[in-house]
């Protein structure tokens, strides 16, 4: 309580977010990014937390996350954004083995695999324009 941000870890961090985040009850938490740049012990900390707060109260939590790996260990649903639009919904099941999208297969095959080394492959194209 009585640290400044600057003394504490990305994942303490974390962890005081989530705790100001569900000191009110919400019944949604929307966590944007909520593991990015953090080791791997304390993303599976966060996640965890994130979890148990959801069971223990009730609560639903949205995730936002590029990491496809993340998703699979948390969430029930997953809906798929490319360019703005939602190109996929469903259950972690059939996003992973049941997407025919590029993009779906290329954050899919973006997941790290101990052992193997590997190319990510490119999705062909420029982006869109945000003006657009």
């Amino acid at each position: 309580m009585k640290m400044y941000p600057h003394e504490l870890s990305g994942g303490m961090k974390q962890r005081v977010i989530v705790a100001m985040a569900i000191t009110l009850r919400p019944t949604l938490v929307i966590a944007d990014e909520p593991v990015t740049a953090l080791d791997i012990v304390m993303l599976r900390t966060v996640l965890e937390t994130l979890a148990s707060l959801k069971e223990r109260y009730g609560m639903t939590v949205t995730l936002v996350a590029h990491d496809m790996a993340v998703h699979a260990e948390i969430v029930d649903r997953l809906a798929i954004m490319y360019a703005g639009k939602v190109v996929k919904i469903g259950s972690v099941y059939d996003v992973f083995y049941d997407s025919l999208h590029s993009y779906i297969k290329g954050l899919i095959s973006a997941i790290p695999t101990l052992g193997e080394k590997r190319l990510i492959k490119t999705i062909p194209g420029i982006a869109l324009s945000p003006l657009n």
